[in-house]
């Protein structure tokens, strides 16, 4: 199924022009040559559902402060100095435009969404169903007609046909100042696509984000690349690295927009992060891997080089912020 829904996002991309494109200049593409040979693989990844925990009980959402928890997928609750962050928002029971096709959640939302506290900005990495839903934008947009939301260009014409407001669009390097916060988007290696038409017309990337104390990186969706080294010179090291470890097998079609575990591991050296948590992993069923093998491979990776703080999270559980 998780096939079939990615020829859904990409059959026609080859014969359409692509606006934006990697900083290696490249616009991540495959041909229709290249996903029938996936296709015929014919591997069946093995599906587990991962523990949820309920840790995050432990909290008063709205009145205290210094935490994150991983909500799933991409999704990460951020309070930090009484300003509450959503990361890529996804609550729906499916990552697609379809009610009945599509990647379907193996877990439920760690944090029911009628819970979520107030939040005060919403940060998008890229279009993609399973980073952009709609559907959630919209009702967390409804519960706070306050938030600001955070997109990539090209995407806040989507929100504002929803008639979401308060919405802001960047390109890499632009930022936003908010509440004692700057939020940066930085380039990362992907593409963007929703419909059959608008293929890299919108663009893509993570969100650095920064506070006098520290700072945190969302590294959206990526293929490995230098992006990561010049985000560094730039912007400095955070300390929380919050990097995609699934959706990676088989590698030689998934590679150029998909890190593995260890290319993500590599990631985090690339940045000198002082923290680093796996996400983009056993929520939904979107390639070849089994659900537990980016976490495994993790945790071998970070073993192998040693005295490097990066692990896979249960959604659910609490990251105090120091």
């Amino acid at each position: 199924m998780q096939k079939i829904y990615f020829i859904l996002l990409i059959l026609v991309s080859g014969f359409l022009f692509a606006e934006y494109k990697n900083t290696n200049g490249v616009a991540s593409d495959k041909s229709f040559a290249d996903m029938l040979k996936w296709i015929r693989s014919d591997i069946e990844p093995k599906i587990t559902k991962i523990e949820i925990s309920s840790e995050w009980q432990k909290l008063n959402l709205l009145e205290d402060d210094n935490y994150a928890v991983w909500i799933g997928h991409s999704t990460f609750l951020i309070k930090k100095n009484g300003l509450t962050i959503l990361t890529d928002p996804i609550f729906s029971k499916r990552a697609s435009p379809f009610k009945n096709i599509g990647p379907k959640r193996l877990i439920p939302p760690a944090i029911p969404l009628d819970i979520i506290p107030r939040i005060d900005v919403v940060t998008v990495s890229h279009n993609h169903y399973d980073h952009l839903d709609i559907n959630s934008l919209k009702k967390i947009a409804k519960k706070n007609p306050d938030a600001i939301f955070l997109v990539p260009a090209g995407d806040d014409k989507l929100l504002s046909r929803k008639k979401i407001n308060n919405v802001y669009s960047f390109g890499w390097w632009e930022s936003f100042d908010f509440s004692g916060f700057k939020f940066t988007f930085t380039p990362v290696q992907h593409w963007s696509k929703r419909s059959l038409f608008d293929r890299n017309k919108s663009l893509w990337g993570g969100w650095f984000i920064e506070h006098k104390d520290y700072s945190f990186y969302h590294a959206g969706d990526t293929g490995y690349s230098k992006d990561f080294i010049e985000t560094k010179l730039r912007l400095g090291s955070p300390k929380y690295a919050f990097i995609p470890i699934g959706a990676y097998d088989p590698e030689w079609f998934m590679a150029d927009s998909h890190v593995n575990p260890e290319d993500a591991v590599q990631i985090m050296l690339d940045l000198d992060a002082e923290k680093g948590y796996g996400m983009h992993w056993a929520t939904f069923t979107l390639t070849d891997e089994d659900t537990i093998e980016p976490m495994v491979r993790l945790n071998n990776a970070v073993n192998n080089i040693g005295n490097i703080d990066f692990v896979s999270l249960v959604p659910g559980e609490i990251i105090y912020l120091d």
